[in-house]
């Protein structure tokens, strides 16, 4: 931020909260490798015993996990709801592919805002 300016408190309270669950997921043990490993041992009800060695870090993590990703989900949503395109109106020489905008921020389609969610979910635009 430039100077004299103030962050309004709102939007500090809410960049904590998506900085301590990044900083919390950061220091949580991926279990991205050892998910091949625990599907082979589904038993028939589909459930698997896990016995691991878990620190305090990945404790924290796993206690938030599940509400960390619906409130992350939902955000998304919202936000993609508020950015998709609209068609720009004027005059255009391809008429096949007509100028869009995004309906919330009014920037050529596709919009800093869905284009961040799509270099980060790893979609095109």
């Amino acid at each position: 931020m430039g100077s004299g300016e103030h962050e309004d408190p709102h939007q500090a309270r809410v960049r904590d909260q998506l900085e301590t669950m990044r900083q919390r997921s950061e220091k949580a043990q991926s279990w991205h490798d050892q998910a091949g490993v625990y599907t082979g041992l589904l038993n028939r009800e589909g459930y698997v015993t896990i016995r691991a060695h878990l620190n305090r870090e990945d404790i924290t993590f796993l206690t938030r996990a599940r509400e960390d990703v619906i409130a992350l989900a939902d955000v998304a949503l919202r936000l993609l709801e508020l950015h998709r395109p609209r068609d720009a109106g004027g005059i255009t020489s391809d008429p096949s592919h007509p100028i869009r905008r995004c309906r919330s921020c009014m920037w050529r389609w596709p919009c800093p805002t869905f284009r961040a969610f799509s270099d980060v979910l790893g979609g095109e635009p």
